[in-house]
């Protein structure tokens, strides 16, 4: 017994010591196993560490308490494992971190969660990050990473949610992330990617959503996509992509959202296209190509919630099955070709009555026809915008409109629709936008309207509406907007409407017939920025409260009968366009009046007024003021060909006056006779001679044919400007002065070439405005040779035409760049060069060839129109011509850029011009003629622009535009794409969209002159807001780096 106890003891040390010194042997060979979790907790502190030293700003002090004192696993934003104390989780996201991210993030081997999103973390995406074989999670979204996707994040075998949307990523997808089998959500939006879709993301059959929008991805969508049966949601939506609508998305029948918005997909939707998506909650398709009808089967998609497919080319009619959408919020089919004009187009708006959840219907700018049908005011009260302008519609609008309780956006405009406008109207208590303009709408504005307090647009203009304003329009407390242009209204202007402070966009009542006084109370509108009251019948003195008006930019009084002085206006501190023309005024002009900077032009012409003009400030431009019509006022700059001011003489003796009274009577009887003699002899000289241009040459210096010769260089090839149709300009040299000019000389062989001299020295001989290219003198001769001779004579412009800046030679690219303020600067110097001829001659002109190579550009970029060869009066009555009347090929213009109705014969007309500034518009912006041989097909550069809006302007827009004046310099504002703000890329949609508006096909769907200049003032001060601001970032950056 003894003897086995002492073996059991004996066995229990001899395992005790094998054990220990087992032990001893794998401590000493491995240290690195016995202390894994201290020496790892302390790799990963150190990675943190090397994190926290790269961040720049912590303005929430979120890495204050991350240093060593503190251990890493209590560290805000750290979470470890229980198991190995190893970081599990990094959670950082939206603590505005600015700083880039570590490499050594890559060293934390446990890592399951990298979450830095809505920071400001800048830099690259570092390759090391492939090494977090255990990640399941990243979303570095909502930064400002620069650079490509690292190919290495392939070796995150087990990520499954991968979120890098919303930076500056560049380059192509990389093809490796289709080894990411396990990966169900994959967010590449919003960066800067290029190229196609990889062929290799058909691999990631597990993925659930895929989003890779607001992009400049191209091509076609690969088949291999047929094999992700998993997928849910797909937002491929602004990029390039191109072909029909993607096959292999037929097979995924589990998609509930499809999103292919602003891309370039053409081609039909399948019939069944509503029975291979049974689950589609989101269709969006908007700003396509896509053609054909409507799929009925989509009704089959019960769940259907969303159906956005406006701009493209749909054709048919709404399927009358939409009434089964239940669920149905929005229906979007703006700007297509659905309808046919006929009686029961608007049929589905029956069945949309059953769609008792429905929030939003756009059924604006396509071909339907009908009236419109009362069932219209049984759609669902949920309803906040309903939207049928630009339609073929007729009928009356019925009282029951106030059954859409929720209505805030109601546009029901340029319609035929008539009657009246019901008073139920103003029961609309929710109604934030009215547009009910360009119909043919009768009666009086319903008084009921003031119910509406939170109205904050009304757009009225362009009706037959009668009566009066009313004044409760003065309760509607938060109007921005109040348009009641172009009416047949009548009456005073209600005080208590001018005294709405809320006004601030524009006030437009011009082309009426409203009469009596302008209310003092008028100068309550002191955040007005354009006021129009012209072409009525108001009376009375201006108002001296006007004043008051300190943020009004457009003032436009003109075509009344308003009497008395001037009043002061010292304090319209903002003011650009004055016109006062064509009413009773009298008295001096104001010599304050040349002190305002910031006027353009200003419009005296037609009234009384006498004394001197000044010679400051504005008064200075003949191009930019107009006096004539007044018949006392005298001095003035030489351009204005007043007659000198007579200074006050010293009294005479009285015993003188009788001589000086004989010697006046003597002289004046001389001068009558010698000036009948000359006109009996002219009158026999005319029956003889053509008519000459020496009518024009009044006041002008008289240059000679050996003159121009001699300045020219003998009409020297080597000062030949350019050549058009009618005439060769040269650059001339005038002695002793050394003046620069341009000579126009007339190809008077060329049939028309006569006519064309003499239409530009009828248009020009009493225009005056800043954005007028003025004549300096004419000359009508013979040369040496006793053949006819005339020429026209211009200042010389160095900087040439537009032309030239917009499509430059080879070697001129950088030195001729227009920025975007340059661009939009000039597009509202041609602006108002034709609102002056259309609406502020005493006659209207139509310039009829507008395009680049007529504009010239003087030494501050200010545009000048030029080239009035083709210039064409209006008469009062009729206020066009016939296009035959003015020439033997009956077409007037350049081709590109003359209007489509003069290409059938149509009448001269300002709408005419307004096409082509349309297209002028669209050039500068573009940087794309309209001639240009990349339209093919039928598209043109108005479609190709209509197309990109809004979500791709940033495909279209000349990205030489943003580049600053001196070569080479990118702006330091913008310095890539996804730098612009949305609202910079909002203005630029809004410029755009002016000249696509006024570049329609039909002269009645084009906007007006007048309209378009408020509206690009309104974008100038805004985009000027914008880069002020952005400077201001930009300085406020780099005094902190």
């Amino acid at each position: 017994m003894e003897l086995q106890t002492s073996f059991v003891h004996s066995s229990c040390l001899f395992f005790l010591s094998v054990h220990t010194i087992l032990f001893m042997f794998i401590y000493l060979s491995f240290p690195q196993c016995a202390s894994a979790g201290i020496l790892g907790n302390q790799t990963d502190k150190l990675a943190l560490l090397d994190l926290k030293s790269q961040i720049t700003e912590d303005p929430q002090g979120l890495m204050d308490s991350w240093n060593a004192t503190l251990n890493v696993c209590q560290w805000p934003g750290v979470t470890c494992g229980h198991k190995h104390q190893r970081v599990i989780s990094l959670d950082l996201k939206d603590h505005r971190l600015a700083g880039t991210i570590s490499p050594s993030i890559g060293n934390l081997s446990f890592l399951r969660i990298l979450d830095i999103s809505d920071n400001s973390f800048h830099g690259v995406i570092p390759p090391d990050l492939g090494k977090l074989i255990r990640l399941q999670t990243m979303n570095l979204s909502f930064n400002f990473l620069r650079g490509e996707i690292p190919f290495t994040l392939s070796r995150c075998v087990n990520v499954v949610n991968l979120i890098l949307d919303h930076n500056i990523l560049q380059g192509h997808i990389p093809t490796e992330l289709g080894s990411l089998t396990k990966l169900e959500m994959l967010y590449l939006k919003n960066n800067n990617l290029t190229g196609n879709v990889p062929n290799s993301v058909g691999n990631l059959t597990s993925l659930r959503e895929f989003y890779i929008s607001y992009n400049e991805l191209e091509g076609e969508l690969p088949e291999t996509m047929t094999n992700m049966r998993s997928l849910i949601e797909l937002g491929v939506s602004v990029n390039s992509l191109t072909g029909e609508f993607p096959p292999a998305l037929y097979n995924l029948s589990s998609l509930t959202l499809i999103s292919l918005s602003f891309n370039k997909f053409r081609g039909r939707l399948r019939t069944d296209f509503g029975l291979a998506f049974p689950n589609l909650q989101r269709l969006y398709l908007a700003n396509n190509y896509f053609t054909g009808s409507i799929p009925a089967s989509l009704s089959n998609c019960s769940d259907l919630l969303r159906l956005d497919i406006p701009i493209n080319n749909f054709t048919g009619n709404i399927p009358l099955s939409f009434g089964n959408l239940k669920n149905l919020l929005w229906l979007n089919v703006l700007d297509n070709q659905l309808g046919s004009g006929a009686p029961d187009d608007l049929n589905f708006i029956n069945s949309l009555t059953n769609c008792k959840m429905l929030e939003f219907l756009d059924i604006a700018n396509n071909k339907f026809g009908g009236m419109l049908p009362y069932s219209i005011t049984n759609l669902s009260t949920t309803l906040t915008k309903l939207l049928i302008g630009y339609n073929r519609i007729s009928g009356t609008i019925p009282r029951e409109i106030f059954n859409l309780v929720n209505l805030d956006v109601l546009g029901i405009q340029g319609t035929l629709i008539n009657g009246s406008i019901p008073d139920s109207i103003g029961m609309l208590s929710n109604l934030k936008n009215l547009h009910m303009e360009s119909n043919q709408l009768t009666g009086n504005i319903p008084s009921s309207l003031g119910n509406i307090r939170g109205l904050l647009y009304i757009y009225l203009q362009d009706n037959s509406l009668e009566g009066t304003i009313p004044s409760s329009l003065g309760n509607c407390t938060s109007l921005q907007t109040l348009d009641i242009a172009q009416n047949k209204l009548s009456g005073s202007i209600p005080k208590q409407v001018v005294a709405l402070s809320s006004l601030s966009v524009l006030l437009n009542m011009s082309y009426n017939s409203l009469s009596g006084p302008l209310p003092v109370e008028i100068g309550n509108l002191t955040n007005l920025a354009a006021l129009d009251i012209s072409n009525n019948k108001l009376s009375g003195e201006i108002p001296q409260s006007l004043e008051s008006c300190s943020s009004l930019e457009i003032l436009y009084l003109q075509g009344n009968f308003f009497e008395g002085t001037i009043p002061p206006l010292d304090d319209l501190k903002n003011i650009q366009y004055l016109d006062l023309s064509r009413n009773n005024l009298s008295g001096n002009i104001l010599m304050s009046i040349y002190k305002h900077a910031s006027l353009q032009n200003l419009n005296l012409s037609y009234n009384h007024l006498d004394g001197e003009v000044p010679v400051q400030g504005v008064f200075a431009d003949a191009s930019r003021i107009q006096v004539m019509g007044n018949m006392n006022l005298c001095g003035g700059i030489e351009e204005l060909h007043l007659h000198p001011c007579l200074k006050q003489a010293n009294k005479r003796p009285k015993k003188h006056i009788a001589l000086i009274l004989l010697l006046a009577l003597g002289t004046s009887a001389a001068c009558l006779t010698l000036l009948l003699l000359v006109s009996y002899c002219c009158v026999k000289k005319g029956k003889h001679r053509p008519r000459t241009a020496s009518s024009f040459r009044k006041g002008y210096t008289q240059v000679s044919y050996e003159d121009l010769l001699n300045a020219t260089g003998g009409f020297s090839s080597n000062n030949l400007i350019g050549s058009g149709s009618f005439g060769s300009v040269y650059r001339g040299n005038l002695s002793p002065e050394g003046t620069i000019i341009a000579v126009k000389v007339l190809k008077l062989e060329k049939k028309g070439a006569s006519k064309s001299f003499l239409a530009e020295c009828e248009a020009l001989r009493n225009i005056r405005h800043r954005n007028l290219l003025k004549i300096s003198t004419v000359c009508s001769s013979v040369d040496f040779d006793g053949n006819d001779f005339k020429a026209l004579i211009y200042p010389f412009m160095e900087n040439g035409s537009l032309d030239e800046w917009l499509h430059p030679k080879e070697g001129q690219m950088l030195q001729k760049r227009l920025s975007i303020l340059h661009r939009l600067n000039i597009t509202i110097d041609v602006a108002s060069a034709l609102h002056y001829l259309h609406s502020q001659c005493h006659t209207s002109i139509v310039h009829c060839d507008l395009k680049p190579s007529n504009i010239l550009l003087d030494n501050d970029l200010t545009a000048l129109v030029s080239d009035f060869g083709l210039a064409k009066f209006l008469s009062d009555a009729g206020q066009n011509a016939d296009v035959n009347q003015f020439s033997s090929s009956g077409i007037k213009g350049t081709v590109g850029y003359a209007a489509p109705e003069y290409g059938m014969g149509g009448q001269v007309s300002s709408q005419g011009d307004v096409y082509s500034f349309g297209i002028l518009l669209l050039e500068i912006f573009t940087g794309r003629r309209p001639t240009s041989e990349l339209f093919e097909d039928n598209e043109t550069l108005h479609s190709f622009v209509k197309q990109a809006l809004p979500r791709q302007v940033m495909d279209v827009v000349d990205q030489s535009t943003f580049y600053e004046t001196e070569p080479g310099d990118l702006m330091d504002i913008f310095s890539c794409r996804s730098d612009f703000t949305d609202e910079f890329v909002e203005c630029l949609v809004s410029i755009l969209t002016a000249g696509v508006a006024c570049s329609e096909e039909t002269p009645q769907a084009r906007i007006s002159m007048g309209q378009l200049i408020f509206d690009l003032i309104s974008i100038r001060n805004k985009l000027n807001r914008i880069l002020v601001h952005s400077e201001k970032v930009k300085i406020s950056r780099k005094g902190e780096s």
